[in-house]
């Protein structure tokens, strides 16, 4: 683990976005695990804060996070710094405050336990999985592979066209994960493309007329999404908690 860190990490130059990294990871665990305690009534966890009878809700607290974070980022002159290090943690945390509320700033009420919500869940999620990818090495639409490449440069060019296009399909299709990671593995945005849409995507509505035999394709084939997307709807509900209209379905 040691030489991992030091070579694939510290050595890289990656140790910023390995705390930003964490220090995301850590505090939307534990804003979530807050936000449950508090919505159980847990007597010995401190309630939410409301000084004066207001509602300060946590995206709040993410905001002056990110910009102490960001601000004090960008003064630090050494990149490699404790304090550099710190100021990615920091803002890592803001961040992750901020996106668990994205569906709140997003409708402009408060959604948060409502099915609406789980929009800051899935933000959330992506948000993960691209930051994971990076540290992992991989750079959106392969820019990093590109240096030095003069004599190629068209023909690179015409990569990142190709590869943006094909992530761009793909999200059109409703296949939002494959498009979004399809940046990073261009083979996947390419595979994302290819595939049918799902039947309720702007691609699907555009040019997939109903009653046409791609249309029923799609249908039928969005059952088997269906399957992923109730095993991804436990997944968000054992991490982040079930909403109040499902809670009232399954009474």
């Amino acid at each position: 683990m040691a030489h991992w860190f030091s070579q694939d990490i510290l050595d890289a130059g990656k140790l910023r976005l390995f705390c930003f990294f964490v220090a995301f990871i850590c505090g939307f665990l534990f804003i979530r695990v807050s936000v449950r305690l508090i919505r159980a009534d847990v007597r010995w966890w401190f309630g939410n804060v409301a000084p004066g009878g207001q509602h300060i809700h946590h995206v709040v607290f993410g905001l002056a996070f990110m910009c102490v974070g960001g601000v004090t980022g960008l003064a630090i002159a050494d990149p490699e710094s404790v304090w550099a290090a710190v100021s990615a943690a920091v803002f890592g945390v803001g961040t992750a405050l901020v996106l668990d509320e994205f569906a709140l700033v997003f409708h402009l009420q408060d959604v948060y336990w409502s099915e609406e919500g789980r929009l800051s869940v899935e933000v959330v999620f992506v948000a993960i999985s691209l930051c994971g990818l990076l540290l992992m090495g991989f750079s959106p639409l392969g820019i990093a592979d590109g240096k030095g490449e003069e004599e190629s440069m068209w023909l690179f060019a015409g990569y990142l066209l190709a590869n943006l296009c094909f992530s761009i399909v793909s999200v059109l299709k409703g296949k939002t994960w494959l498009g979004l990671i399809g940046l990073f593995l261009g083979f996947i945005a390419f595979f994302g493309a290819l595939r049918l849409a799902r039947p309720h995507s702007p691609w699907a509505h555009r040019f997939y007329p109903n009653g046409s035999r791609k249309m029923i394709r799609s249908a039928r084939r969005e059952q088997r999404y269906m399957r992923l997307d109730d095993f991804g709807r436990r997944l968000q509900n054992l991490i982040a908690g079930t909403p109040d209209d499902e809670n009232e379905h399954l009474e």
